[in-house]
C-alpha cells in the first residue's frame, strides 16, 4: 500500500471519528446529569462548583468521556481495518484483534470503576477530619474519574500492542522476555501514575493485572510467532 493511500485512509478515519464523536457527545449531553449521579456512586457526598461555567463544562466533559466509551468498539473496528490494510493481516487475525481489543478495553474500564476507584476514593477521604472537611469540585471530580477510567481502558490493551509489534517485525517475542525485569519497573511506575492513591494496596490492584497482561502478551506473541 502506497504512502498516499495510507494518508488518505488516515484522513478518512479522522474525519469519520470527529463527526461520530461530535454527534455522540451531543446526544449524550442530554443524559450527562444522570451519568454524573452514577459516577459519584462511591463518593457519598454532594459536589460543589467554584465558577459560573464549571457545571456546564463538567457536563461537556462527561459527554466527551461517555462518547469515547461508546465509540470505543467503533474505533477498535477502524483500527483493525487499518492494520489489515497497512500490514496485510489476515481476516481472522483482524477479527480476533477487534474482539480482544473491545474486551480488554472495557475490562480495564470496569476494573477501574468497580475496584480501583472505590478503594482509592475511600482512602483519600480518610484524610479528612472534623477540622478539615472535604469539599470536592465537580470539575476536578469529573477529570479524576474520566482520566482513570480511560487510562485503565487503554493500558489494558498492552497485550495487543505487544502482539502487533511482534507481528509487524518491530521486535521479537524474545525481546519482551529478555527485558522482563525492566518491564516490572515500568509496570510499577505506570501503576503508581494511574492509581488514585500512593498506597501499596491500590498500586498492587493495578500493577498485578498489568504484569499479568504483559506475560499474556509474551505468551501469545510466541504462539503466533514460533521461532
Amino acid at each position: 500500500m502506497t504512502a498516499l493511500k495510507v494518508l488518505l485512509y488516515l484522513r478518512r478515519f479522522l474525519i469519520e471519528g470527529i463527526v461520530a464523536f461530535s454527534l455522540t457527545s451531543l446526544v449524550v449531553f442530554v443524559y450527562a446529569p444522570d451519568i454524573l449521579g452514577f459516577m459519584k456512586t462511591y463518593l457519598n457526598q454532594e459536589l460543589a462548583f467554584y465558577g459560573v461555567f464549571e457545571p456546564m463544562v463538567s457536563l461537556i466533559k462527561i459527554s466527551a468521556v461517555t462518547a469515547a466509551l461508546i465509540l470505543a468498539p467503533w474505533f477498535a473496528m477502524r483500527l483493525s481495518q487499518a492494520l489489515r490494510v497497512v500490514f496485510g493481516f489476515t481476516p481472522w487475525f483482524s477479527i480476533i484483534f477487534l474482539m480482544s481489543s473491545i474486551v480488554l478495553f472495557f475490562t480495564g474500564v470496569f476494573f477501574c470503576f468497580f475496584v480501583t476507584l472505590p478503594f482509592g476514593i475511600d482512602f483519600l477521604l480518610q484524610f479528612g477530619s472534623k477540622e478539615v472537611q472535604p469539599i470536592i469540585a465537580v470539575g476536578k471530580f469529573v477529570n479524576f474519574v474520566g482520566f482513570f477510567m480511560l487510562g485503565f481502558g487503554v493500558i489494558f490493551e498492552l497485550p495487543l500492542v505487544m502482539i502487533v509489534l511482534t507481528k509487524t517485525g518491530v521486535v521479537t517475542p524474545d525481546f519482551f522476555s529478555k527485558y522482563r525485569r525492566y518491564a516490572v519497573l515500568v509496570v510499577a511506575i505506570v501503576a503508581a501514575a494511574l492509581t488514585p492513591t500512593p498506597d501499596v494496596f491500590n498500586m498492587a490492584l493495578m500493577g498485578i493485572p498489568l504484569y499479568l497482561l504483559y506475560e499474556m502478551g509474551i505468551l501469545i506473541s510466541k504462539l503466533l510467532n514460533p521461532s
